[in-house]
């Protein structure tokens, strides 16, 4: 039976974004996946693979330990999945030049995802970096 871009999606955060089995990428994502990025009004956008996104979240992981993620909306159209989560881990590795605090670090962020034959195709997301940013200093100068 085929899965709905919705509930493809909704898999895609339990279990790989989550940090939970970030090697299950490879069953949820293409073996290209077009990501466009916001980063201070400026898009880039990089090519993704299976792989190489798990090495993300494994990279999330050593800087956050085990996160907790939350997904706070969760919309769907047709091929389209619009996600806004909160993440919240501590700070336990370096992150942009800042050495490891203890602290709490909450990441909101949010992407829409195209899928096409039941795997994640593109997304385009946004994080609040300068939130990040600015705990990270606050947390720096404890």
């Amino acid at each position: 039976m085929p899965i709905s871009p919705k509930d493809l999606v909704q898999q895609f955060f339990q279990l790989v974004r989550s940090g939970k089995q970030p090697d299950a990428a490879h069953d949820l994502m293409a073996e290209q996946v077009l990501a466009h990025q916001m980063t201070a009004e400026n898009e880039t956008t990089v090519h993704r693979t299976p792989a190489n996104y798990a090495d993300h979240v494994r990279e999330m992981l050593a800087a956050y330990g085990a996160f907790q993620l939350e997904v706070q909306e969760l919309l769907a159209q047709e091929n389209h999945v619009y996600v806004r989560w909160k993440q919240t881990g501590t700070h336990i590795g370096e992150v942009d030049g800042y050495a490891p605090t203890g602290h709490t670090i909450i990441e909101i962020a949010s992407a829409v995802y195209r899928v096409e034959n039941e795997r994640i195709v593109e997304y385009w997301i946004q994080i609040d970096r300068e939130g990040i940013r600015r705990q990270l200093e606050q947390n720096a100068s404890l």
